[in-house]
């Protein structure tokens, strides 16, 4: 064997060198050689519309709070001390049902005085009643009497001394009947108001009770047991969650523009998905310290809604020019809102600021948009527009 030399050394890095830049030359061309260009690929079949001028009403938008359609503030009728407290805020409750107790110890004590007020009246009528009859059954006797003794008179068997004492019996026997009958009524009238005063307080009674006026949500509330109540005070709140509706107030330029009937979308919250609100009441005095009017939404009975909940309903406007596209051509990713424009029959991605379907900026009229872009369409894709 011959000895290698250092010339040897240098043929063999050489060839060894050769080798590898071949392998990296061989690894990097045969991925090129399989991958075909996006724009060689087989074309997208899409559906694409022309960005265009349009008329485009300009929207009012108004703020707003939710609120039920029917709310109720309970409130006491009496002056007394709150005993129990039923009922907490978040609570569903029935037509009926009871809510708060008050003490109603004295109350009850008034109720039964009255009860045997009115049954001493009534004792006291059935006498004067009695003492009435006493007084006619004598007044026909007084009357019977004096004519017969007028009659007698009449054929000279009778003195006029007989006729005078028979006359002052009569008159007598009237006036005591005419009290008799005074008396009677004086007694019945006392029986009314006794009855009258039973009733009273039997109802004055039942205000100890306080109950759900309709089926609704206990929203607030304003007591505690061992408070003392007093009339018109207010001891919770409830609102009837079968309906709603939106409170807005519209700048008074712009209130010529709603008119009741009218529907329009309703946004909740920060959502961007609108619900049909109809118009059902427009203020019909200005609020002086705002210079707007109040508006009133009915919102359609959905679950979820709550009082007291951010709403903006929008209102049309005035019609103008605008540059608008389709609804369907819009792509949404994140805070991205782009579009895909056709170029020569390739796709490119147009990043796009619009406010609804208006065009801000971006776009330019009669680009073409493709609308409900397939999964397949990116950035350079070739695409076939109605058919070609």
């Amino acid at each position: 064997m011959k000895p290698i030399t250092p010339t040897h050394h240098v043929i063999v890095a050489g060839v060894a060198a050769a080798l590898l830049v071949s392998a990296a030359l061989a690894g990097c061309s045969a991925p090129r050689v399989a991958a075909a260009p996006a724009d060689a690929a087989q074309p997208i079949a899409v559906t694409v519309a022309q960005v265009a001028m349009t008329d485009v009403a300009r929207a009012i938008d108004a703020g707003g709070v939710v609120q039920a359609r029917t709310t109720a503030t309970i409130a006491s009728r009496i002056l007394a001390p709150v005993r129990e407290v039923r009922v907490s805020p978040g609570d569903q409750v029935r037509k009926g049902q009871t809510l708060i107790v008050l003490d109603g110890d004295d109350l009850a004590a008034g109720a039964r005085a009255a009860r045997s007020a009115a049954l001493a009246a009534e004792q006291g009528s059935k006498a004067a009643a009695a003492e009435l009859q006493s007084a006619d059954a004598g007044l026909a006797l007084a009357r019977a009497s004096h004519n017969r003794i007028a009659g007698l008179q009449a054929k000279r068997s009778a003195t006029a001394q007989e006729l005078d004492d028979a006359t002052a019996t009569l008159r007598s026997a009237e006036a005591r009947a005419a009290g008799a009958s005074a008396r009677a009524w004086q007694a019945a009238s006392a029986l009314d108001s006794a009855r009258a005063a039973g009733d009273q307080a039997s109802i004055t009674g039942s205000f100890t009770t306080i109950a759900a006026p309709f089926d609704g949500l206990i929203t607030e509330k304003m007591v505690e047991t061992g408070n003392m109540a007093s009339p018109g005070m207010p001891l919770l709140r409830l609102e009837d969650t079968r309906g709603f509706r939106l409170e807005v107030r519209v700048d008074e330029s712009r209130i010529g523009q709603v008119r009741n009937g009218d529907s329009v979308p309703v946004f909740l919250g920060t959502g961007t998905t609108s619900i049909r609100g109809t118009v059902v009441e427009v203020s019909r005095a200005v609020d002086a310290d705002a210079r707007a009017f109040l508006v009133k939404i009915a919102l359609p009975d959905a679950r979820g809604l709550r009082s007291g909940e951010f709403g903006k309903a929008r209102f049309g406007g005035t019609p103008r020019r605008a540059l608008t596209i389709p609804s369907s051509a819009i792509v949404r990713r994140g805070q991205l809102t782009s579009v895909f424009v056709v170029d020569r029959d390739i796709a490119r991605v147009r990043l796009v600021n619009l406010s609804e379907s208006e065009v801000l900026a971006g776009l330019s009229e009669s680009e073409v948009v493709i609308l409900s872009p397939p999964a397949g369409v990116t950035e350079g894709r070739r695409v076939s527009v109605g058919g070609r």
